[in-house]
């Protein structure tokens, strides 16, 4: 039974042993309609906990929430999207580099990976109201896990044994994604606030 009591130590466990749980949640050989309805629910829980923090901040300092170039709506459809694809490149990609791993493995790693960045994000709301420089080393520290879980669930998946190797293939890729996307963006007329 999966709850609450057991994917809280499921998720520290994670960083002390990434490879044992990787194994472990892809040996659930769940359904991929199970495992997109997962995603869609981690990014919902996400964007609910970025709005707790802005009232409670707006709260605590007895001021407004700040507000958001965007709303939350829009800003999860963002978010989806962008961990949607990077389902497909994280399968797609390996594929090209020589991995073996399946695509509902891909996708089961992406979902825990962003459940662990909500369980930080709830860290990092109570030190926000407590010491809000604390709430920015956790922001920070929740970059570098992310990245290091990151590499270790796509080595783990594909099969690669160069850890190395594997975190420039992920950096390699996202500068390629992200030129990608600007001449994109640059072609249908769209700026980026600030940028202009």
């Amino acid at each position: 039974m999966m709850n609450l009591t057991t994917l809280v130590p499921m998720a520290v466990q994670t960083v002390q042993n990434p490879r044992a749980i990787a194994e472990r949640l892809m040996a659930l050989n769940l359904g991929r309609a199970v495992l997109w309805q997962a995603l869609a629910l981690v990014v919902v829980i996400s964007i609910l906990l970025a709005e707790i923090s802005n009232l409670a901040l707006g709260t605590w300092t007895g001021g407004g929430a700040p507000s958001l170039f965007i709303s939350p709506l829009r800003m999860g459809l963002i978010q989806l999207s962008l961990l949607v694809m990077m389902v497909f490149a994280i399968f797609w990609v390996g594929r090209a580099c020589g991995g073996t791993g399946r695509f509902q493995d891909g996708l089961v790693l992406v979902v825990w990976l962003q459940f662990i960045m909500a369980c930080l994000q709830v860290i990092q709301t109570v030190a926000l109201l407590i010491m809000p420089m604390l709430a920015w080393v956790v922001g920070v520290f929740g970059l570098i896990l992310f990245l290091w879980l990151l590499t270790h669930f796509i080595a783990i998946l594909h099969g690669f044994t160069s850890l190395a190797k594997t975190f420039l293939m992920i950096i390699g890729t996202s500068f390629g994604f992200a030129f990608g996307l600007s001449l994109i963006l640059a072609v249908i007329g769209v700026s980026v606030p600030g940028m202009e």
